[in-house]
């Protein structure tokens, strides 16, 4: 299968060492499991047509879907064009601006930052799910989507973050606002260098703090490549 890698965001420079966002999906999935691609959506670059690939992964991003940047609108516009015909999957950002490509609305919350590890209820079991009752994977928000689109339905939630997840029932789309490409240490790195700009101390120290318990970034990923196993190959059919 061939998945691409729309690419909205970078790690900070000083956290360069963690790798690029598509180097932490390949991670996450398999460096081995699918023909990558990716695209640097950030800069202006997208696929020539939704059937250049049979799935895309978008990633996550400092900037809000909101921000009135040509390659965001660009970004909504080729989401809109390859429902149907090219399989989805949305973390953080890409979920975010899925939301808003098919009809949903995303702000920047009144709540503040979710950081550290988040647990969300799974509120149904999809065909691509495994049995369980809730997740854990960290985050690193402060939009979040406040109204789903026309076709998706609420998979898994938390009171912080009430669209937590989506599954899209008329078009292969799955969207999640947690980061399962997250590695402890990157999470935990990210926050320290937020420490005393965007994250108070206070903030920064309890985020670190939740990632002592384990977390279900194994078990995602395994999630995802279930989804796309299937969702990739039927989605031109």
């Amino acid at each position: 299968m061939k998945l691409g890698v729309l690419k909205t965001g970078a790690p900070p420079a000083s956290l360069g060492a963690f790798g690029t966002y598509p180097e932490m999906f390949r991670r996450l999935l398999g460096k081995d499991a699918y023909d990558y691609s990716v695209f640097a959506v950030d800069a202006g670059e997208l696929p020539a047509t939704p059937e250049a690939c049979d799935a895309y992964l978008i990633t996550g991003s400092s900037a809000g879907v909101y921000d009135g940047l040509p390659w965001i609108a660009d970004l909504k516009g080729f989401l809109a064009a390859a429902k149907g015909r090219a399989a989805l999957v949305g973390v953080c950002f890409g979920h975010q601006v899925m939301a808003e490509a098919f009809g949903g609305r995303v702000i920047k919350s009144p709540k503040g930052w979710g950081i550290g590890a988040q647990t969300y209820r799974l509120l149904r079991r999809e065909p691509w799910m495994a049995d369980a009752a809730e997740i854990r994977l960290p985050g690193s928000h402060q939009d979040q989507v406040v109204e789903a689109p026309p076709g998706a339905e609420v998979v898994a939630a938390s009171d912080f973050t009430p669209f937590g997840a989506l599954a899209y029932r008329d078009q292969p789309a799955i969207s999640l606002q947690l980061h399962p490409e997250f590695e402890p240490a990157y999470a935990i790195a990210l926050i320290e260098a937020r420490r005393g700009t965007m994250l108070t101390n206070e903030q920064a120290d309890r985020a670190i703090a939740s990632y002592g318990a384990p977390d279900d970034r194994t078990k995602i990923g395994g999630w995802i490549r279930n989804f796309l196993e299937t969702a990739g190959t039927t989605a031109r059919g």
